[in-house]
């Protein structure tokens, strides 16, 4: 039977949130932001992430993919668009957790055509042995090994995303 060990415990995790919305809400003093969740793994962290926000935001969210199974494609596939045009706004794309880059690198060349004032990716969690292409978050959270990680929204099969720590899937 599989157990769960402890990687990031929630204490740090909250902490760590706290200080990038005083970053974020620092940078952006006196403007809106918008902020695009990437479907569904970041929406426990962007909500916490909101919360503590003391500038405007929208949110909106985003699906997308780059894979067929396990390969990438080298193409963004929008399963959900946004709601609302960014022209001339403050983005802030919020993902749970940057890996191979390829789908976050495409996705954000692909919103940069819809002429926003700006866009940076704001990460909960930061994987660098796994790039793929160059490709680097403007704001993270938690850079980690190499593992396979639940909680905080961050699933296997559908399960554990509700734990509210990051945690790793032993035997």
């Amino acid at each position: 039977m599989s157990s769960i060990e402890v990687l990031i415990p929630e204490e740090q995790i909250r902490g760590r949130i706290r200080e990038m919305a005083e970053e974020l809400s620092e940078k952006y003093k006196g403007q809106e932001v918008v902020l695009i969740g990437i479907l569904n793994g970041s929406v426990f962290f962007m909500t916490a992430l909101a919360q503590l926000m003391t500038v405007p935001i929208e949110i909106d969210f985003m699906a997308a993919s780059s894979y067929v199974g396990t390969d990438s494609t080298g193409k963004v596939l929008i399963t959900k668009d946004l709601a609302r045009s960014i022209e001339g706004r403050n983005v802030l794309i919020v993902e749970d957790i940057v890996d191979t880059g390829q789908t976050l690198h495409l996705l954000k060349e692909m919103l940069e055509q819809r002429n926003p004032a700006g866009i940076e990716i704001v990460t909960l969690l930061d994987k660098p042995e796994r790039r793929k292409v160059e490709f680097e978050a403007d704001i993270i959270g938690f850079r980690i090994p190499d593992k396979f990680v639940v909680g905080w929204g961050m699933d296997y099969n559908q399960k554990y995303r509700e734990l509210p720590y990051i945690g790793v899937i032993t035997e």
